[in-house]
């Protein structure tokens, strides 16, 4: 019932103004003609003709009610949205024709026509008139606001009229968030023709169209896309600003019906993420399938990714090191909801176990009790600017963590160690950089003396998404409303999506033959200015300067912080091997003797002790080649205290 009152109800609030009053007023002549008949069945007992002096009474209705009704105003009221005052206009329109019929039919009187009509006739068409407009109320209103809200959603156009195009299309048929505007693609020969009742338009004209059709949104339905030809599209894309959402890959999907659950907003790997290589499984499962393995760091970006990507290889026992405690139950939690969904008659056993890597008992402990085959080393302080402002604390971390989990490694003969490094370490300008390259010479000196465990580092640059990376953090300050906050216009980074850098640490730890620096390929860096930008525009949004005033989000140059640099680089020198696996280099690094270094660590933990910044910095210079700090030191407290004592002098002169 309720369907074909909704059908009725379209083409009756699609009426212009002027027809739906002269609808009213029929209605309401009708009820006039009704109420009188039925006044004469109520007084009469029977019904009568309206006829004769009967049509006296009808046309005097009529007559007297319809002119008060329209200066009384209730045409002008909009029905679906009339409310109690509307019935009290009524009320009051059809007291003032009540006392005139009654007076010509009730008090007066009419040959052949029953003074009770008079009386009986008002009171019934209050009635009718009445609830012939709460009636438009209920009826009318609830369709006109659902019509409203239907047509008050977003517009969108869907990139791809092919199969996963047209299920996106059908599962949106009854959505409340968005509606479809047509198809976009890049076959030429689909122009101009109509898909499931949608036009397929040329995606060259969407510029226009954005504008003409108020298109919102495009949605990415081409799942199976070359990574190039998506950015082809992307770049297409932003010069109409319009925000673009995108379906995940062919084999995320499942192959399954395409839901509108599945959309999600354009994630920065689509811009920066390259053509994914297909892992060598061999390498894969090489340290990890049937063994026990160590993951240090495992509640962080890297760590974390890590962990999902061993535990899909099956190995017998996973170790997870964190000291964070909310960190390792997040990742322990969501590991423990992946193993329930593994086949298997053994899933692999998951171990989480809170420990500093610079808890040296601990260590040893840890790695004496379940003697791990392999340990990937991820902990690390990796936050340029809070490690410059506590640089003792970060190379304790960085340098005496590495240093004392890998002599726990080697003296439980674990066969092989991975550590995480990174881009920083190549002629570093900051302490953090710095201390992961000190990290992988003392990886590389303890390498020369235990032959027993095959030591490897692994150095890439930036991971999209990871935290402290630029990207979700400018993708905040866009949903905040601006402004986007930049180092400097100039600053550049290399990017890798986590899963593709953390399959490549461990394809390159299975290649190791002891004391290696693997160098991942990041393909070209990416000015972060351009990065800044794409992400304003893809979001559908203007950027706001001085040529576009009226912009949406504006880009604050902020300053470059300590310890920044402008570009990194990847290689200290320029001789990188290639290895077996296309995006895996091999770096030929210089390094101390453990003999030599020994010495030299002992002398820098005791300034670490005592936090003498100055001696820090100095021993960390004449320790890695090539360090030069950018910036004065900032470590806080060493600040805090030099502004006391300045403070003590100038009281006591």
């Amino acid at each position: 019932m309720k369907k074909p009152l909704y059908k009725l109800a379209v083409p009756i609030l699609a009426l212009p103004r002027a027809a739906k009053r002269f609808v009213a007023l029929s209605v309401d002549l009708g009820l006039c003609v009704l109420t009188v008949w039925l006044a004469f069945y109520l007084r009469m007992g029977e019904f009568v003709a309206l006829s004769g002096t009967a049509l006296w009474a009808v046309g005097a209705s009529v007559g007297i009610a319809l002119p008060i009704f329209v200066v009384s105003g209730l045409y002008r009221a909009i029905f679906r949205y009339s409310g109690w005052p509307a019935l009290l206009a009524v009320a009051r329109a059809v007291g003032i024709y009540g006392l005139l019929y009654a007076s010509i039919f009730t008090a007066i009187g009419v040959a052949g026509v029953p003074r009770t009509v008079g009386l009986i006739q008002p009171m019934l068409l209050l009635l009718f008139v009445g609830a012939s407009r709460a009636l438009a109320r209920v009826w009318l209103g609830d369709q006109y606001l659902s019509i409203l809200k239907r047509a008050a959603r977003p517009k969108v156009l869907i990139y791809g009229a092919g199969t996963t195009g047209r299920q996106l299309a059908a599962a949106m048929a009854n959505s409340h968030e968005m509606q479809v505007a047509g198809f976009l693609d890049d076959d030429d020969r689909l122009y101009g023709h109509v898909l499931n009742g949608q036009p397929i338009y040329n995606p060259a004209d969407l510029d226009n169209l954005a504008t003409t059709l108020n298109i919102s949104d495009v949605l990415l339905a081409m799942p199976s896309l070359s990574r190039k030809r998506r950015n082809e599209i992307l770049s297409q894309i932003r010069v109409a600003r319009v925000a673009v959402r995108t379906l995940p890959s062919v084999t995320d999907l499942a192959q399954g019906k395409v839901s509108i659950s599945d959309l999600r907003e354009l994630d920065i790997d689509d811009l920066l993420g390259r053509e994914p290589v297909t892992p060598n499984h061999i390498l894969l499962v090489k340290n990890i399938v049937g063994k026990v393995v160590l993951v240090t760091g495992a509640g962080g970006s890297i760590g974390s990714e890590l962990c999902r990507q061993i535990l899909a290889v099956a190995p017998n026992k996973l170790l997870l090191i964190e000291q964070s405690e909310f960190a390792l139950y997040a990742i322990h939690q969501e590991l423990e909801e992946k193993l329930a969904t593994l086949d298997g008659a053994m899933p692999p056993i998951l171990v989480p176990l809170l420990a500093s890597v610079q808890d040296n008992d601990r260590m040893r402990e840890i790695m004496s009790t379940w003697h791990p085959d392999t340990v990937y080393h991820a902990a690390a302080y990796k936050h340029v600017p809070l490690v410059e402002h506590n640089p003792a604390e970060g190379i304790k971390n960085n340098l005496l963590g590495t240093m004392r989990t890998a002599q726990a490694a080697a003296e439980n003969s674990v066969s092989d160690f991975v550590l995480i490094s990174t881009d920083k370490a190549v002629r570093p300008t900051n302490i953090m950089g710095a201390s992961k390259r000190l990290a992988e010479m003392v990886l590389q000196a303890i390498a020369a003396t235990n032959p027993g465990t095959k030591f490897s580092m692994v150095r890439f640059g930036n991971v999209l998404g990871s935290s402290g990376s630029v990207v979700p953090k400018f993708r905040q300050q866009i949903r905040d409303g601006g402004p986007i906050t930049l180092t400097h216009p100039e600053i550049t980074r290399y990017f890798m999506t986590i899963p593709e850098a953390s399959q490549l640490v461990i394809q390159a730890g299975a290649m190791a033959e002891g004391g290696d620096v693997f160098v991942l390929d990041m393909g070209q860096s990416v000015k972060i200015m351009d990065l800044a930008r794409r992400m304003i525009e893809l979001s559908g949004l203007t950027i706001k300067d001085e040529h576009n005033p009226d912009g949406d989000i504006e880009i604050e140059i902020t300053g470059l912080r300590p310890g920044e640099k402008l570009y990194e680089v990847l290689l200290i020198g320029d001789n990188p091997k290639p290895t077996s696996h296309s995006r895996i280099m091999k770096a030929h690094e210089e390094f101390i003797s453990w003999s030599e270094l020994e010495d030299k660590l002992k002398a820098l933990e005791m300034a670490l002790n005592v936090n003498d910044v100055g001696v820090i910095r100095l021993m960390m210079e004449r320790l890695v080649t090539g360090y030069t700090p950018s910036d004065e030191i900032v470590d806080w407290v060493y600040l805090e205290q030099e502004a006391e004592a300045l403070a003590m002098n100038a009281a006591t002169s």
